[in-house]
């Protein structure tokens, strides 16, 4: 029993010290959408695959210019290199049926500022 103890502990040990954590840095990013070809905007949000954004929630976009451009500041804390987003308005998920927009953190700046148009991916 004491040879079992023993042997556990040095797995335990020697897989903590060969397990790779990934080090983590904050990146800011502004999303900036414009909705200015869609009628009746009430709601604005963006849904995404790096916390604090999850796939479940809406993260409230604010409103820059009303009818037209929606904003929202969020500092990601991640290993990763970039993320995974889509916008929501109205409720209404954007792309149906297509793949998540994608986007590199610019480590060269501050900020990572990110522009899109609702429903639309530039080419």
């Amino acid at each position: 029993m004491n040879t079992l103890r023993i042997t556990a502990f040095i797995l335990l040990g020697l897989t903590g010290l060969f397990s790779c954590v990934q080090k983590t840095h904050s990146y800011p990013v502004r999303f900036v959408l414009d909705v200015s070809h869609i009628p009746n905007v009430s709601e604005v949000a963006i849904r995404g695959s790096n916390r604090p954004l999850t796939w479940e929630n809406d993260f409230p976009m604010q409103t820059l210019v009303k009818d037209s451009l929606y904003v929202a500041e969020i500092t990601f804390v991640t290993g990763y290199l970039g993320a995974e987003v889509k916008f929501v308005v109205n409720g209404q998920f954007e792309l149906s049926g297509q793949e998540n927009r994608r986007f590199r953190f610019d480590t060269s700046s501050d900020t990572t500022v990110y522009k899109a148009v609702f429903d639309k991916i530039k080419h």
